[in-house]
């Protein structure tokens, strides 16, 4: 048997599959792609998560497309997080280029280019379906881990979200959580130190500044209403399985906000989807471009969180796939957990380079075929390492892989595809609507307002006789009353003006 067939055999060993996979593309031998040695992914494993990594400019991003593509074409969706702006091309057919065809020949795939059903989304200011949570849906626990808080001020906002229920005031938005906060170390300290004990206002003021910092990145166009269905990801049109591209681009400089959203959607979709099990197919698989923001500013507390969901989320049918440059930006508890391993090659011109490749080759199973370290700075663009899970859950041998090309657009939509794109969007209309219904805020102002007017009208003089003349000393008392009165009432209403010029205006619906 020649080397050709022994490494045909050898990868076929391993991919030999009675259930649906998807193609990745064929083996490479020698530095030549081999007909008849195709690398498949089993269905039935693409809920043990994965990795795509490599260096810039070789092709991870176009391999996530690759991936989402043929998911859809099996009918499942996907949910894929864009901070670089390059994944809305999803929409829109690709173009059969002679390079393009050349190389799904060598792969033995035929080239149909076609567009998938795509739903723009987002959490900031860009166009798409507008992605929002509340604060009481985050709980404390969450907005504790979010803010980084120690054990004392996690005691705070936990007697905050308990005193929030007994006395009904829902937390909608961030300016709410400010309110409460203010509240409690104000007007409302004598009633609080009574039913909870006395808060302290060092701890009231860190927490403070901390969602102050939450707001500058952006996190208050995120809290509000309306609440998004994480059962609106789990959609399908004409038998194909929905794309919903979530627009990032401008919240690189945000990664807190950017960790704290994907915790938060981790979390509905652990704690909203049934128990599936191991199903011959996922129900969703969530793909996060760079995910180094995800681990490089988040907090221990965060990290073990987010380390606690990956375990668990498999048995709800989700797939979570990290895309970023080298498998070192995952925390090894986190890299433990992926079943898929794509790795696009890395470059080395340090020495610290040639470390890091070594210590990523470590990561990936022995072959005889490959020098894994020197194929890792050899591989050209579209060319990967790809080991996946059989479906008994074994490793596949790992395979040097010419990479199979996006059918779908390898470039970004025009402004007019996109505003195209939201206007025909089913969602759109659902979660764009603007609520502003009345919660913690709105309530402790009326509250603060009623106990205002009570105040002036106990300290106010009655009406003196008509038929006396005041005394020098009486209209000296009342001038000096109404003086005080009125400097209140302006400073109160100059007050209550700059705090709701500050903190804005947000709305949910529970």
């Amino acid at each position: 048997m020649s080397q050709k067939e022994q490494f045909i055999s050898h990868l076929a060993e391993g991919q030999v599959y009675k259930k649906d996979f998807i193609v990745m593309g064929t083996g490479i031998l020698n530095g030549e792609p081999i007909q008849g040695a195709q690398i498949k992914v089993p269905l039935k494993t693409m809920n043990r998560h994965g990795l795509i990594a490599g260096a810039t400019g070789t092709g991870k991003t176009k391999t996530l497309q690759v991936i989402a593509e043929q998911l859809s074409l099996k009918g499942i969706p996907s949910v894929l997080m864009d901070l670089k702006g390059d994944l809305s091309g999803l929409a829109q057919p690709g173009e059969a280029s002679d390079f393009i065809l050349n190389r799904s020949q060598k792969i033995g795939v035929d080239y149909d280019p076609m567009g998938l059903p795509v739903e723009l989304m987002s959490i900031s200011d860009e166009k798409g379906v507008r992605l929002k949570a509340t604060v009481s849906e985050f709980g404390p626990v969450l907005i504790s881990q979010i803010l980084d808080l120690n054990d004392t001020q996690r005691g705070v906002i936990a007697l905050i979200f308990r005193y929030c229920d007994l006395q009904h005031l829902p937390l909608v938005d961030l300016k709410d959580l400010k309110k409460v906060l203010q509240y409690i170390t104000n007007e409302g300290k004598e009633a609080i130190t009574k039913e909870f004990g006395r808060v302290s206002s060092a701890s009231v003021n860190t927490i403070m500044r901390k969602i102050i910092e939450l707001e500058q990145e952006g996190a208050d166009r995120f809290f509000g209403e309306k609440s998004f269905d994480v059962e609106d990801f789990v959609r399908s049109k004409y038998g194909r399985g929905v794309i919903s591209v979530i627009r990032l681009t401008d919240i690189q400089s945000s990664p807190k906000l950017f960790s704290t959203f994907m915790l938060s959607l981790l979390s509905e979709i652990y704690e909203t989807f049934p128990e599936q099990g191991d199903d011959d197919k996922p129900k969703l698989c969530l793909f996060i471009d760079e995910a180094h923001l995800v681990f490089s500013n988040a907090s221990k507390d965060l990290l073990e969180k987010i380390e606690a969901i990956i375990k668990l989320i498999r048995s709800k049918g989700v797939g979570v796939y990290f895309c970023t440059q080298t498998p070192t930006d995952v925390p090894d508890s986190v890299l433990g957990q992926l079943g898929l391993k794509v790795q696009h090659a890395l470059r080395a011109f340090t020495a610290k380079d040639r470390k890091a490749i070594t210590k990523t080759a470590e990561n990936y199973p022995e072959s005889p075929y490959y020098n894994t370290s020197e194929v890792l700075t050899s591989m050209g663009i579209g060319e990967a390492l790809i080991t996946a899970l059989n479906e008994k859950g074994i490793p596949t041998p790992l395979a040097h892989t010419l990479v199979r090309a996006p059918i779908t657009r390898m470039d970004i939509l025009s402004d007019q595809e996109i505003d195209e794109l939201v206007k025909d969007s089913d969602l759109a209309s659902k979660y764009n609507e603007e609520i502003d219904r009345e919660s913690a805020f709105e309530l402790l102002e009326k509250k603060l307002e009623k106990l205002e007017v009570e105040q002036e009208k106990a300290v106010l003089p009655g009406p003196a006789p008509r038929t006396s003349r005041r005394t020098k000393q009486e209209e000296s008392l009342i001038e000096e009353l109404s003086k005080n009165t009125m400097v209140r009432q302006i400073g109160r209403t100059i007050f209550r003006e700059l705090t709701r010029g500050i903190l804005g205006s947000f709305s949910r619906k529970r």
